[in-house]
């Protein structure tokens, strides 16, 4: 199979979407990788790294792109929509949930595309957002750390406080990947820290794990008020898996949070949890409503691109040897990678993002056995 590596284009985005260790068991497997020059520069990755691997070097975006399965980290931005087409077969973040330009630009051009975000194993996991979400974790308490300093637009609040002074008060909204790693992290750093959570299971965990470090809360209107109310630094975590999150937190709340507390919106990427995000980015990546300081950066593990880079590969090798080596015949019999199937020669195949946009749709197994529609 002819596969392509093009750059990353969106604002300040360095990953890549194979390491060329990857590029080699693909060559060795019989496939041609188009790899566009300069790919892996921002996650420390040569050129020659990649030549030595085996892959051809391509001058041009447009020339990875011809490909027919092609690989990226991010979704597509709106100057790389014309690359879009039916015999090409997209695997990358897509999000489409919180993206109508973007889904009816796949849906128009017949795109095959594979959302890392939705494949899912049998067992309910999503193996392909588990290692970002670890990233992204971790880094939502680093950036509020940074920004609840005073210079910064924030409180002047240090996380772990000093001996008698109190630490900062953090609210993690969401105890799964993206809330634990960022929790990890806030107790580490010595804060007092509330995670909020609807999982009475998964609440029960971390007061297990942590012993006290950190409080529990079940996550309801009242709870939510009373916990964000008096947070320094307030995490959104939320996922609903491929659909828009539900909004958390209300603009009406703001007025009532502390004057210069910071809200870190991880499910920016799925139009947020807080009724008041945007998405911003690397370059501009904050914003201040009613004396709350938003960071709201849509690509959050960009800024750590050797490190995200090399967790997610960890991850998507296999997925994409399979791709690779079957071709679309992949996504047959309920596979991981079926369930991540988002658009389909002109149909969207995943309910989620139907429902946040009212469009009709066809799940996988419909097309791929129908009559009409085939996989080749």
């Amino acid at each position: 199979m002819l596969i392509g590596l093009p750059k990353e284009i969106k604002d300040n985005e360095s990953r890549v979407g194979m390491t060329p260790g990857l590029v080699r068991t693909l060559v060795r497997s019989g496939h041609q990788v188009l790899v566009e020059r300069g790919a892996g520069e921002g996650s420390s990755l040569t050129d020659q790294e990649y030549q030595a691997a085996g892959a051809d070097l391509v001058p041009q975006a447009e020339d990875a792109w011809k490909a027919q399965l092609v690989i990226k980290v991010k979704e597509p931005v709106v100057s790389e929509y014309h690359y879009l087409r039916q015999d090409l077969t997209l695997f990358t973040y897509l999000h489409l949930a919180s993206n109508k330009p973007l889904t009816d630009a796949l849906l128009a051009s017949g795109t095959t595309s594979i959302a890392y975000e939705t494949v899912q194993t049998d067992d309910g996991k999503l193996p392909l957002l588990i290692p970002m979400s670890e990233v992204a974790g971790r880094m939502a308490t680093q950036v509020g750390a940074t920004y609840l300093q005073k210079s910064h637009g924030g409180r002047g609040i240090l996380m772990g406080g000093v001996p008698g002074v109190a630490p900062a008060n953090v609210a993690i909204i969401g105890g799964g990947i993206v809330g634990s790693n960022a929790a990890r992290v806030a107790v580490g750093l010595g804060a007092q820290v509330t995670v909020l959570d609807v999982n009475h299971e998964r609440l029960k965990y971390l007061d297990d794990l942590y012993r006290g470090h950190l409080h529990t809360r079940m996550s309801d209107d009242a709870s939510i008020e009373e916990i964000v109310f008096q947070a320094d630094l307030v995490i959104g975590a939320i996922l609903i898996p491929g659909g828009r999150a539900p909004w958390i937190i209300t603009r009406s709340m703001l007025p009532q949070m502390r004057n210069g507390a910071v809200i870190v919106d991880v499910a920016v990427d799925q139009g947020g949890c807080v009724e008041t995000t945007r998405a911003t980015t690397h370059s501009q990546p904050t914003y201040e409503i009613d004396g709350v300081l938003h960071y709201c950066v849509a690509n959050m593990p960009g800024a750590v691109p050797r490190t995200s880079t090399f967790a997610l590969t960890n991850q998507t090798s296999a997925y994409i040897q399979k791709l690779a080596n079957e071709g679309i015949a992949a996504l047959q019999n309920g596979t991981p990678l079926q369930r991540g199937l988002n658009t389909y020669r002109g149909h969207l195949t995943y309910p989620a993002v139907a429902e946040a946009f009212n469009l009709p749709y066809m799940l996988p197994h419909q097309i791929i056995w129908s009559g009409t529609q085939h996989f080749e």
